[in-house]
């Protein structure tokens, strides 16, 4: 009986893992906007800043977005970014692509990863 009642209260927050793994897009852009909007866009403009505009970041092959002046290592990774090339990318940017300029140390906390990928899923369409 206490299994049973044990296994009760804790299906509020079972059900609420699916969700976490999918990250939270507000919360994203609270991670993007402390952590990334100084270098980075996400609007449609594409503007670059110091890095280069996220928007349609999905989908693009690293090192092409057109006026970007990048590193020599990100223009030669071989990498078309995508949800995991992304989360490996912004977790450590040095070990990803070795040799790329983005001055950057990464988001270590698993939870403010996925809310950013969530965020840029949404913001960078």
């Amino acid at each position: 009986m206490r299994r049973l009642s044990a296994l009760l209260a804790a299906a509020p927050l079972l059900l609420t893992l699916p969700a976490l793994a999918d990250g939270d897009a507000a919360a994203g852009q609270k991670v993007f906007t402390t952590k990334c909007k100084v270098c980075h866009t996400v609007d449609a403009s594409g503007k670059n800043g110091v890095g280069p505009g996220l928007n349609g970041v999905f989908g693009r092959k690293a090192g092409s977005k057109e006026g970007f002046a990048y590193s020599p290592a990100m223009k030669s990774a071989g990498v078309t970014w995508d949800t995991d090339t992304i989360k490996a990318y912004v977790t450590d940017p040095k070990n990803m692509v070795a040799g790329n300029k983005m001055a950057f140390v990464g988001i270590k906390n698993p939870a403010e990863l996925e809310n950013l990928i969530a965020y840029l899923k949404d913001a960078t369409k």
